[in-house]
């Protein structure tokens, strides 16, 4: 199954959907992802993700889903980004803020049929409740499929669900046990 999931299929798709409408491309990276918008040098924003990585290119497609227009003119959405690292509550700060797009990157892994883990980013800091963050995703994901994915998330949702002839997106295809905790 893995061998159906590249990353080249990514950016083709989200090329495909927002490259002109939203003068938008992914871009594979040789190192840290990064958002960048146009500039002087180069006429469209870039979605970069790190290093060819599948899961890489589906979180920075998520963040970019929930970036309104104003982030979407600021490097990397004008956010600081605390490395690997953090104390205890430079964590908690880094799980709150990661909860929203870690549900749509789960949604999308599940649109694309694809395993889907979440990440509390911090190797080489304090060790959070990863179980207790992954519920908080999921019932992110919860809220989402009962109110709505934002537009652009909704939108990559069905050109994944089109591209992997995945099912609609249903409660059941997000269960504790179907992440990898």
């Amino acid at each position: 199954m893995s061998g159906q999931h590249q990353y080249q299929h990514l950016i083709a798709l989200f090329n495909g959907q927002f490259g002109a409408s939203f003068n938008t491309r992914l871009v594979r990276g040789a190192g840290e992802p990064v958002y960048l918008p146009a500039d002087a040098v180069t006429p469209y924003h870039r979605v970069v993700f790190a290093h060819g990585y599948y899961a890489s290119a589906l979180h920075e497609i998520a963040h970019w889903c929930l970036a309104g227009l104003k982030r979407r003119q600021l490097e990397d959405y004008g956010y600081w980004y605390c490395p690997d690292g953090r104390n205890a509550e430079q964590q908690a700060e880094f799980e709150k803020v990661e909860v929203k797009p870690q549900a749509i990157e789960w949604a999308f892994s599940v649109a694309a049929g694809k395993d889907f883990q979440v990440s509390s980013d911090n190797l080489n800091g304090v060790e959070s409740d990863r179980q207790a963050f992954t519920r908080q995703v999921q019932t992110q994901v919860r809220h989402y499929l009962n109110e709505g994915f934002p537009a652009r998330a909704g939108q990559f949702i069905q050109v994944l669900q089109g591209f992997y002839h995945t099912p609609a997106l249903r409660m059941e295809h997000f269960a504790l046990e179907s992440c990898h905790v």
